[in-house]
């Protein structure tokens, strides 16, 4: 397999003057849950769509576990749980799950022993036999989720998974994502929920206005840790010795300072210099910036809530 799982360049989509998506360009490595973040109406949804082969770009080209975008090849190893799950709901969860492994070749006992795996891991098995039309939201979401990884896919869209999933729903969940991240497979994210994704993914890209405006590692971000010093004197001549340190954010403001600065090792440094330099330290409070605030930086302030 090529070493990028996905690698889209350049993908464009409009729907009448709608412009939907702009100049889509990203790479997803294996084994990696790869987090998409963005305001409503920024194209996430329709990017997937792209990757998936089921709306066509009109610009732009992709490849998908190493095929072209569309690729039957490459589909056949693709698992996908849209954002509104729109099932039979006359279907009990294992005819739901059922029916997607037979379209996928599966057949016999090893489709039935798969099932049980699956409704199992999902925490459905007793209910496996029940009509979807008497599940909550968060059961659908379950049941959703085992009808995507039924064929053991190599690569997995999720679109909003843990919507409607109470704490010990989506607690479930990620412990899957891990399962899957362990056992080499793909996961493409999409979610509003910054705390899951914070948690859970390995790398995000910021979407803004249909196109990719920035890429995040999460745990080694630089300049994402920041320190808020209370100290005295905080003059001038303090201040510019701090920025040797890292990127003063904001005004000091009675006597503090918050210093933002590329990784926490440096802080014992900074500690040792005020002191020489005479200053009295009360306090030094380190926090890494949360994946929230990234979303706030990334997207400006002219962007309204959605």
């Amino acid at each position: 397999m090529s070493e990028r799982v996905i690698d889209a360049r350049g993908l464009r989509k409009t729907f009448g003057e709608t412009l939907a998506v702009d100049d889509l360009s990203l790479q997803v490595g294996p084994g990696e849950i790869f987090g998409f973040l963005g305001p409503n109406g920024a194209g996430k949804t329709t990017s997937i769509k792209m990757l998936l082969s089921l709306v066509t770009p009109d610009e732009g080209k992709g490849e998908v576990l190493g095929q072209p975008i569309g690729s039957r090849a490459a589909r056949a190893r693709v698992g996908f749980l849209p954002e509104h799950c729109r099932f039979h709901d006359s279907l009990t969860a294992r005819e739901l799950v059922r029916f997607h492994g037979r379209l996928h070749g599966m057949r016999g006992q090893r489709l039935e022993t798969r099932i049980d795996q699956l409704l199992s891991r999902v925490d459905l098995l007793d209910a496996a036999d029940r009509p979807l039309h008497g599940y909550s939201k968060g059961m659908l979401q379950r049941a959703g989720l085992a009808q995507a990884l039924v064929h053991d896919p190599l690569l997995v869209f999720l679109d909003e998974p843990t919507s409607g999933l109470d704490p010990l729903g989506r607690l479930l969940v990620r412990d899957i994502l891990n399962e899957l991240r362990s056992n080499g497979v793909t996961v493409f994210l999409n979610s509003h929920l910054l705390g899951e994704v914070e948690t859970t993914c390995d790398r995000v890209a910021f979407v803004k206005q249909g196109r990719v405006v920035h890429h995040l590692t999460l745990g080694a971000a630089p300049s994402s840790f920041e320190v808020d010093i209370r100290a005295v004197p905080l003059d001038r001549r303090v201040l510019d010795g701090l920025a040797r340190f890292g990127t003063l954010a904001g005004r000091p403001e009675e006597g503090r300072v918050r210093l933002r600065v590329t990784d926490d090792a440096v802080l014992p440094d900074v500690s040792h210099w005020l002191v020489t330099q005479g200053v009295r330290l009360y306090e030094m409070r380190g926090r890494r910036k949360s994946l929230e605030e990234w979303f706030v930086d990334v997207m400006g302030e002219d962007q309204r809530p959605g």
